[in-house]
């Protein structure tokens, strides 16, 4: 009898323009309602300002600027992710948060090299579900700058 092991792992699935994301559930924090945001002066584009959450002021930076899309209106769709990433919390505008998934790390593939890909650099890898292709993003890339 052979009891083998998968190694699993777990994603929060969010939507930007018409393709879905993922990150590592340990990396997020809470996902949240847009609330009002402060403009910071002298900050990059992607970085639409700060919010007050829990008495935290916290960086919140628009992922489709910071990937180089089209913005769009935001809907009541429109969610915050907080991540962590070596104790500094940003907050991610996404279009929408989908899913929880529980992924076999066997079915990460490693990131396939894409020609004039706006978002390249910011991939860790992409998950294959049945019909569903998942990008999986290197967050600490994606905060790179801040």
């Amino acid at each position: 009898m052979t009891d083998v092991m998968t190694e699993q792992t777990k994603l929060i699935v969010f939507q930007l323009h018409d393709k879905e994301y993922a990150l590592e559930v340990e990396n997020v924090r809470s996902i949240e309602k847009l609330e009002h945001i402060t403009r910071v002066p002298k900050t990059p584009g992607y970085v639409k300002g700060v919010i007050n959450l829990r008495g935290v002021v916290t960086p919140i930076v628009d992922l489709r600027v910071r990937f180089g899309l089209s913005s769009i209106q935001d809907t009541e769709h429109t969610r915050v992710i907080m991540v962590i990433l070596d104790d500094k919390e940003v907050g991610l505008i996404v279009d929408a948060a989908n899913d929880v998934l529980d992924v076999r790390t066997e079915d990460i593939e490693d990131s396939p090299d894409v020609a004039g890909v706006q978002e390249a650099d910011y991939v860790a890898g992409v998950v294959k579900l049945d019909k569903r292709l998942l990008i999986l993003l290197h967050l600490d890339k994606v905060l790179q700058a801040l």
